[in-house]
């Protein structure tokens, strides 16, 4: 089951500004990565579900956050089914994110107080989805659309909580152009876990590189 319901994800995604994303198979990486982003002031962790036993993977990475990261929201990303949904939430998933829009997984989300934050595309999708009761959507893939549609979207729909993936970069140009566009949050992946770096398993630096896009995004709420 879920250790921190709907309202308390959001909040935590709202109060820092990003959501870390990552999957590795081996979970004693997955671990050091989730333990040196919560050192670093992550509060909302995506492990996507991207390869095989992914789901094994998740299981004992969410069991360890509850001992070593006591207040991390440990989520789900990549989702695109029901059951796949149904599966995560069972293994202790806090939120479920993914790269396009299912009315199925909504149902299964909604039903247990889980955030889904489906991929959108469109400002006609967001509203799909907030019809279903998705609080958050995901602007997929970001560095496709742009700061621009997420402007443009919060003209008509202020109300509009939104999270943009892909391409997302913890520079303070980049963040600071979809903080000042109204996003809610980002989801960053690859740039802030450079492939050497978790070879290297170089955890000071993610700690470091969180540290410091936090406060990038602070500045640019400000």
């Amino acid at each position: 089951m879920a250790k921190f319901d709907k309202i308390a994800v959001l909040n935590k995604i709202g109060s820092t500004g990003m959501v870390p994303v990552f999957y590795h198979k081996d979970a004693e990486v997955a671990k050091k990565v989730v333990k040196a982003c919560y050192d670093g002031g992550v509060r909302a962790f995506e492990f996507t579900n991207r390869g095989d036993f992914a789901h094994e993977v998740f299981a004992e990475v969410v069991k360890f956050a509850a001992k070593e990261c006591p207040e991390m929201a440990m989520g789900v990303g990549s989702i695109v089914d029901p059951a796949t949904a149904s599966l995560y939430i069972q293994l202790g998933a806090n939120f479920v994110v993914g790269p396009l829009f299912n009315p199925e997984i909504a149902k299964v989300c909604n039903r247990r107080l889980v955030a889904y934050t489906p991929g959108c595309g469109s400002v006609s999708e967001v509203g799909f989805a907030q019809e279903l009761g998705c609080d958050l959507c995901k602007i997929f893939p970001g560095d496709v659309l742009g700061p621009k549609l997420v402007k443009g979207l919060l003209a008509p729909m202020p109300w509009s909580k939104l999270m943009v993936t892909g391409g997302v970069e913890p520079t303070q140009e980049n963040l600071t152009s979809w903080i000042k566009a109204g996003v809610f949050c980002v989801g960053m992946g690859s740039k802030l876990f450079p492939k050497d770096k978790v070879a290297a398993e170089d955890w000071t630096y993610v700690t470091e590189k969180c540290k410091e896009a936090l406060a990038y995004i602070a500045e640019a709420r400000k």
